[in-house]
């Protein structure tokens, strides 16, 4: 497969100046203290978010800290363990949440709106569809939009995982041209900063590798579900939609502020030369995956460096349970992850003619969707090659 050359680098003040929309994700660990939510710092988030509208820049706001909001209330002093205890907490946290920020941008004559979302919302095209609708709406009448996840009826089939996620999902559904992500450390380091004093930051990434995923940090914070490593992969996600990333430290005073005007704050992430469009990454990272495929030698070398569709002639063993159009990972025999595609057959369906030729496929069940078990243009490489790159672009 022929190697793809990258172009120059470009500066991040250069590409900062030709963003419009942007996506500022909060973690719980600068929203929230041991006592309960912050409002310094976010009545200082609010201000700086509302001159950056007032200079042209729409921003959509994913905020974490229904949780971390609901503790104190409740009189617990750590976050509980059990999803319906965390739902709990969520439903009293939610409502404290929503009104701070109220009263945050309505200093400065600031309309927001609340929008709550679990996975199976954007796992539906349809219901992803309309809440980019309702996001773009709620911009054009300048109301800034405040996503969350759904705490209070997330389970963990349907949860994101993290708001690190959800923010590189919004990221793609609204189309911004940049993802600011803010935590309490100042981006990403060599080491882990709590523990080596001599961590070094790294200010710029280039592509996420195997590498740059060893130096993030798994460690969660106080509060928090995910840590650095959540991080950096949301941002991987999002460069894989043409788009930037910065994380950097939201205590800082003037954050958004430095960063939007290009200074070197935080970690970061360049975008991807060849972007996945919309319904790819839609398709890659939109979805969760209801089941695995393994694949033989042939239809990895025909998907990775032909770039062909799945035929069932391919496929050596089903995993799990799927229906019609859902996602489904395939994997080689050595159990590593190559792509992910949406299915048109059920698992039952790919059972029957799996290891087949898509002649008999008829034959065999008595009908014919397609030729394909997966069509290429429902299908994403998510392998990174020996040489560290990730070609899922490559397949855009």
């Amino acid at each position: 497969m022929q190697k793809q050359v990258r172009k120059k680098v470009p500066s991040r003040k250069a590409l900062l100046r030709t963003v419009k929309r942007a996506v500022v994700k909060v973690g719980s660990g600068v929203l929230s203290t041991r006592d309960g939510l912050n409002s310094k710092v976010i009545n200082d988030l609010a201000g700086e978010i509302c001159t950056l509208r007032e200079e042209g820049t729409e921003v959509i706001l994913v905020s974490s800290g229904a949780i971390a909001s609901g503790l104190k209330k409740v009189g617990l002093e750590k976050r509980p363990d059990s999803i319906s205890q965390q739902q709990a907490v969520a439903a009293v946290g939610q409502s404290t949440l929503m009104m701070t920020y109220e009263k945050a941008f309505g200093r400065h004559g600031q309309k927001v709106a609340q929008i709550l979302v679990t996975r199976d919302d954007l796992n539906h095209r349809g219901r992803y569809l309309n809440a980019r609708n309702t996001v773009f709406t709620l911009l054009g009448w300048r109301i800034i939009p405040i996503i969350n996840e759904n705490d209070t009826v997330v389970v963990d089939e349907i949860k994101f995982g993290d708001n690190d996620n959800l923010s590189a999902m919004v990221t793609n559904l609204t189309e911004s041209h940049l993802l600011v992500n803010l935590t309490d450390i100042d981006g990403l380091f060599d080491r882990d900063p709590r523990v080596h004093r001599d961590a070094t930051l790294i200010g710029t990434v280039e592509k996420v590798g195997r590498d740059v995923l060893r130096y993030a940090s798994a460690i969660p914070g106080f509060l928090g579900t995910g840590g650095m490593a959540s991080k950096v992969k949301a941002a991987q996600k999002a460069s894989l939609a043409g788009v930037p990333t910065i994380i950097a430290n939201g205590l800082k005073g003037g954050i958004l502020k430095r960063i939007f005007r290009g200074e070197e704050e935080g970690t970061f992430f360049v975008p991807q030369d060849t972007a996945l469009c919309s319904r790819k990454h839609w398709i890659a990272f939109g979805r969760s995956p209801k089941g695995e495929m393994v694949i033989d030698q042939g239809a990895q070398r025909a998907l990775i460096e032909r770039g062909k569709s799945l035929l069932p002639s391919g496929i050596k063993e089903v995993k799990g349970n799927f229906s019609l159009g859902d996602s489904v990972i395939l994997i080689n025999e050595s159990d590593e992850e190559l792509a992910v595609g949406m299915v048109n057959y059920n698992s039952g369906e790919v059972r029957k003619i799996m290891g087949s030729r898509s002649s008999e496929i008829e034959s065999i069940l008595g009908f014919k969707h397609d030729d394909e078990v997966i069509h290429r243009d429902n299908l994403v490489i998510t392998r990174e090659t020996e040489e560290g790159e990730n070609v899922c672009q490559l397949r855009a």
